[in-house]
């Protein structure tokens, strides 16, 4: 993990227990609905620690790969890619296809 992960991960875990302290108080002296309020409040900062930690393992796996890792546009651009089926297609932005194509479809007029 990074010098800035580590930190992000130390500042989630000192506002959960603020918050987690908070809602020991407001369960002794305050009303219910802020003691649960506060309580709900507390599990964010634990699910960003874990959030922190898959980021870790999928950085550390993308690492030891000799390849990056593929982010969501890069996906979207490779099944484009893959779907792709001539330059015609490519070059008349998906209207016209090449003769040979196999993906080539006549047009109807019947509506």
């Amino acid at each position: 993990m990074t010098g800035s992960g580590r930190l992000l991960c130390a500042l989630y875990l000192a506002t959960g227990g603020g918050l987690a302290w908070t809602t020991v108080l407001e369960f002794l002296h305050g009303p219910r609905w802020a003691a649960f309020l506060f309580a709900a409040a507390s599990l964010v900062p634990v699910i960003a620690v874990v959030r922190e930690t898959l980021v870790r393992d999928l950085r550390a796996a993308a690492a030891g790969s000799r390849r990056p890792a593929r982010t969501a546009a890069d996906e979207v651009v490779h099944a484009e890619l893959e779907g792709a089926c001539c330059e015609r297609w490519w070059t008349s932005l998906g209207i016209h296809h090449d003769s040979t194509c196999p993906h080539r479809t006549r047009r109807s007029s019947a509506a």
